[in-house]
């Protein structure tokens, strides 16, 4: 089961390391966090990490709607437009701005349970590239 835990979030997300895709929003930052109904401990830790550290290091930029944080279960049939438009197929957290999308899955599964302090610095550097660009 362990084995399972490990290597299923590098295998859901093998492909979208850091790709572009077509636009879905052109000033704002969306964190989307694509998760399963069936999920382990390390999957809600990614969300509840990216989600506070969002929130923590952007309070300004939440509350003026410039960036948002969105947990979305691919099981919904209502979540299957977004997550072709994003080209996304398993557990992914993605942030987008405009055109580009910066993937952060593997590193929230490394380190938003074991070293969220770590995590959270991964967040606003990428964070911070999509706001300069």
């Amino acid at each position: 089961m362990l084995i399972l835990a490990v290597l299923l979030p590098l295998v859901c997300t093998a492909q979208n390391n850091q790709k572009v895709t077509k636009p879905v929003s052109t000033n704002q930052i969306e964190v989307y966090y694509f998760h399963l109904t069936s999920r382990c401990v390390t999957c809600k830790a990614v969300e509840a990490e990216a989600k506070q550290d969002i929130e923590n290091l952007y309070p300004e930029m939440v509350k003026q709607g410039q960036m948002s944080f969105q947990s979305i279960n691919l099981d919904n049939a209502s979540s299957k437009v977004l997550a072709e438009k994003l080209q996304i197929s398993g557990q992914t957290l993605l942030l987008v701005k405009g055109s580009k999308q910066i993937n952060i899955t593997n590193e929230g599964f490394m380190y938003a349970r074991t070293n969220p302090e770590k995590f959270k610095t991964i967040v606003k550097k990428k964070v911070d590239m999509l706001l300069k660009m």
